[in-house]
């Protein structure tokens, strides 16, 4: 499954077809006066269309960013809704189910188009798109690199959860280590300081909701609190800590610790993992 994103540049070049016509190498596209910028953006990032469509295009349609950083290769999954094949080119209209269709141009090989025209996909056939981004007149359509047939509906999948994944990480922040700051973001955060940011340092590299779930301890018992604490401070409640430990590490009674796990249970701040007396604490 990793063949499927990977975050390196593509190697797929031009081959089948750019913006340039299908005839520029991959190393060629752009202007070498652009080696100062960010090299994010000529990161291979899967992507919805419905990310598409959300993303911004900057001064000139010159640049897109997609949650705050600019995006130029991406791929996408999607089943063809329309062909419309031309002497040059083809464009498909894809659809994930996401929102809406995207545009996809995929420029014809004149010299292989000699010895025998390409043959468009069909309708409705799941295809992978591997392209750049670019915008025109406010509308931003890909112009393909690569168009190939999905044969496991696993990889299209595997392919959403990846763009969801990315998209957390780069919107919200990484869990134990530092993300790049959006442009003009203050320095700190994770995900560039977004209001609605699910990781809130609270300095142990885990936040999720850390001040709602502070705010439940507080109403609980002096019980509670304190195996709260110990599961806090020992590495093991990541996967569960069971009764037996709590009761080793922390000095409690069996009954003492039962007592607060179930209090804890009911107010949403730990959960059972392997059994009913084993527990980790929930990050939301």
């Amino acid at each position: 499954m990793t063949s499927y994103g990977g975050y390196q540049r593509t190697g797929y070049g031009a081959q089948g077809g750019d913006e340039g016509g299908g005839f520029m190498s991959g190393s060629q596209q752009g202007s070498q006066g652009q080696s100062k910028r960010s090299t994010i953006d000529e990161y291979l990032r899967p992507v919805t269309i419905k990310q598409i469509h959300d993303a911004k295009a900057g001064y000139n349609e010159s640049e897109i960013t997609i949650d705050g950083f600019p995006v130029s290769t991406v791929t996408l999954v999607g089943q063809v809704r329309s062909v419309q094949p031309q002497t040059t080119n083809i464009t498909y209209k894809i659809d994930d189910g996401t929102g809406g269709t995207i545009d996809v141009k995929k420029w014809v090989d004149l010299e292989k188009s000699e010895s025998g025209a390409e043959t468009p996909f069909s309708l409705d056939t799941w295809v992978r798109v591997l392209g750049r981004l670019s915008s025109f007149n406010g509308k931003i359509h890909v112009g393909a690199h690569h168009v190939r047939v999905i044969d496991d509906y696993n990889e299209v999948s595997y392919h959403l959860l990846e763009s969801t994944y990315v998209h957390v990480c780069i919107s919200r922040g990484l869990p134990g280590g530092p993300w790049p700051q959006k442009e003009g973001a203050a320095a700190g955060g994770h995900g560039g300081g977004d209001s609605d940011s699910m990781f809130i340092d609270s300095g142990n590299g885990y936040s999720g909701d850390a001040a709602a779930a502070n705010a439940r301890v507080a109403s609980c018992s002096r019980q509670a609190k304190s195996l709260y604490q110990f599961m806090q401070s020992d590495p093991r409640s990541i996967e569960g800590i069971n009764v037996a430990d709590v009761m080793a590490g922390s000095g409690m009674g069996k009954r003492d610790v039962l007592a607060a796990a179930d209090e804890l249970l009911g107010n949403g701040i730990v959960y059972t993992t392997v059994d009913d007396e084993t527990w980790a604490i929930l990050e939301t």
